[in-house]
């Protein structure tokens, strides 16, 4: 059942009546090198405070939420893309347990609704009617599901960068990508599979191999904004599994290929040259969809939005001012004889 904005307001209502809002007042900086404002401090969700940076919080057009992978990873390397999106606020956040948010641990929300309840309160804190989203790998599963369980009315667009929407085709784009490796590789990891032995170096080894082949194979290096910042491994082995072509966590039957033609608001799908969730699986996702398109970000993996960050930005800002500012119709100024 989808929500309304009511539900929105009505979350924001729940959590001041709990006593959950955080005190502290957002901080506030100048970008050196992009010379944009930028605004740090944390917001209230069920079971603690989640961080949130924002940029271009004056900025006139339609927020960007931007909504990391993982689960369990962070927003940090968000920050590599969020400098090159000017034209509006734009906002990446840690879910709770993980990153700079608060981890109380509370296993029974490791959960992709517990994810879009936070969707709801980030936009009850700001007061945002109208947003896009953008969500990243696990993200992606995050947005799609928002649009599909959450408050749909206001969303104006979904951006899936290499989504999980479906758990059974990962693990087969997995072993497609695997069967691409030199045979020694795939055989160490067969084997220390059937072992369950993950943590065995050579296992790491060979899985180190696959993440430089389809992960990022630009290499893109360090990011400032991540210096200090940890992911959760926990909630990640919890809610998914050991690597990222082994489920065996909760999420190991999520599926949502029977309701993508559901997603009816205007869907644009990134995926890297090299990604682990391959073009041609994004493209069978999309043509299910009512309105969305693919596009591929050549020689990247499945970093693609901190390997080729400019190329990304221009992908997303061209579809968001596309889906704000529609051509209109053309219309037959022939004159009636």
């Amino acid at each position: 059942m989808k929500r309304s904005n009511l539900s929105i307001l009505v979350t924001g209502l729940l959590l001041l009546a709990a006593g959950c809002l955080s005190s502290d007042p957002p901080a506030e900086r100048i970008d050196p090198e992009t010379g944009q404002v930028v605004r740090t401090g944390f917001l209230p969700v069920s079971g603690g405070n989640v961080f949130y940076e924002i940029s271009n919080p004056e900025a006139t057009g339609a927020p960007l939420i931007l909504i990391h992978g993982g689960p369990g990873g962070t927003s940090c390397g968000f920050g590599l893309l969020d400098d090159e999106l000017m034209d509006r606020p734009v906002l990446r956040y840690d879910q709770l347990e993980t990153g700079k948010s608060d981890r109380p641990s509370l296993r029974e929300q490791w959960n992709i609704g517990h994810s879009v309840s936070e969707l709801d309160a980030i936009r009850s804190h700001f007061g945002w009617e109208e947003v896009h989203l953008l969500g990243w790998s696990w993200g992606g599963a995050v947005a799609a599901e928002y649009v599909l369980e959450g408050a749909q009315e206001g969303v104006l667009s979904a951006i899936l960068a290499g989504p999980l929407l479906s758990t059974p085709v990962w693990i087969e784009d997995a072993k497609a990508l695997l069967a691409t490796m030199p045979e020694d590789l795939q055989a160490t990891i067969q084997t220390h599979e059937e072992a369950g032995t993950y943590d065995h170096p050579d296992y790491v080894a060979a899985t180190d191999s696959f993440y430089a082949r389809f992960m990022d194979p630009w290499g893109y290096g360090p990011i400032p904004e991540c210096e200090g910042v940890s992911s959760n491994s926990t909630v990640y082995n919890t809610m998914w599994g050991p690597t990222e072509f082994t489920a065996t966590g909760t999420l190991l039957d999520y599926d949502r290929r029977d309701r993508l033609d559901e997603i009816d608001v205007p869907v644009l799908i990134i995926s890297g040259e090299f990604d682990e969730a391959r073009p041609v699986t994004m493209r069978e996702f999309a043509d299910v969809m009512p309105d969305a398109r693919v596009e591929v970000v050549e020689g990247a993996g499945h970093a693609s939005l901190a390997e080729r960050p400019d190329v990304v930005a221009r992908m997303v800002t061209t579809f968001m001012q596309e889906v704000e500012q529609p051509s209109a119709p053309e219309t037959n100024t022939d004159l009636p004889e």
